[in-house]
């Protein structure tokens, strides 16, 4: 099983690669999966029946495909490929003030028919959570689908004690997803929510799968404001480069995905010269 998803993926991105630079659309990805069946001499029907076994049996399914993300990741380092952004987490514990609080598996597999569409997410609060606290959700996801829609969705819910935070990240490519969630000023109490596959209603003799992988919740605690600095006398000279230099970055929110919104400092500074006023005595003629 661990060799040919790993050949699925590879035919994955050869399809992927072959529909962008001369179309054919789900029919070359047809034809790239099942050459990788019949070279491991295994039916459609034999493939699928496996899924559904390791669905049903998540231990086993998260060492297979543990290996499997390695195996890849060291084919696609070979080919030159670098880190992504969901490697600047990947050492992160539960601990801190920048912490990883997902607890459940890395990785998960979702096909589209029921039972096996669906994943519930919940996620403990415990007393290190504070108020203020921020959230990055992100995921790596990755569709085999032979034909039909490549649709899923990842859902959050936020309980807090004053109101209820919902996002949603629609997935309908493979790559890396990522869900942003601004810090309140209330007690949460409860992080729940759902991966959903598919329509969930049509069963299909094709192969139709979501994998989802390297899944992270990141927890960033509100940075406390400092006041010791707000008795301090202010500086005689309000021009003085130090004083300006200070005043040179704006926090603002960046532009684009509401679901992947973040905050970034961007700089203002393009050169600042300062002017002064000063007066000089001067000669009138008569």
């Amino acid at each position: 099983m661990e060799d040919i998803l790993v050949d699925y993926h590879l035919a994955r991105a050869m399809s992927d690669q072959e529909m962008n630079q001369n179309g054919g659309g789900n029919y070359v990805c047809g034809l790239y999966l099942e050459s990788v069946l019949r070279k491991h001499g295994v039916t459609q029907a034999e493939f699928d029946s496996s899924l559904i076994y390791y669905y049903t049996r998540a231990d086993r399914f998260d060492d297979i495909y543990k290996r499997v993300a390695e195996r890849l990741e060291e084919k696609a380092l070979v080919m030159g490929a670098s880190e992504g952004d969901i490697g600047k987490y990947a050492s992160l514990d539960a601990s801190g003030d920048t912490a990883n609080i997902w607890s459940d598996r890395p990785q998960l597999m979702l096909l589209t028919m029921p039972p096996y569409n669906r994943r519930n997410i919940e996620v403990a609060v415990d007393s290190t959570f504070a108020q203020g606290d921020s959230f990055l959700f992100q995921f790596m996801s990755e569709f085999m689908f032979q034909d039909g829609m490549r649709t899923a969705i990842g859902y959050l819910a936020l309980q807090y004690t004053d109101t209820l935070m919902t996002r949603t990240v629609r997935i309908s490519t493979s790559g890396l997803n990522q869900l942003r969630i601004p810090g309140h000023d209330a007690e949460l109490q409860s992080i729940r929510g759902y991966f959903f596959c598919g329509e969930g209603s049509e069963r299909t003799t094709t192969t139709r799968l979501l994998f989802l992988s390297n899944i992270q919740f990141i927890r960033f605690h509100k940075k406390q404001v400092n006041n010791e600095n707000e008795h301090k006398e202010t500086p005689k000279d309000s021009l003085s480069s130090d004083s300006v230099a200070g005043r040179n970055a704006a926090d603002t929110l960046s532009p684009g995905n509401p679901g992947l919104g973040g905050r970034q400092m961007l700089s203002l500074d393009t050169g600042v010269t300062i002017h002064r006023m000063v007066n000089r005595p001067c000669a009138v003629r008569e």
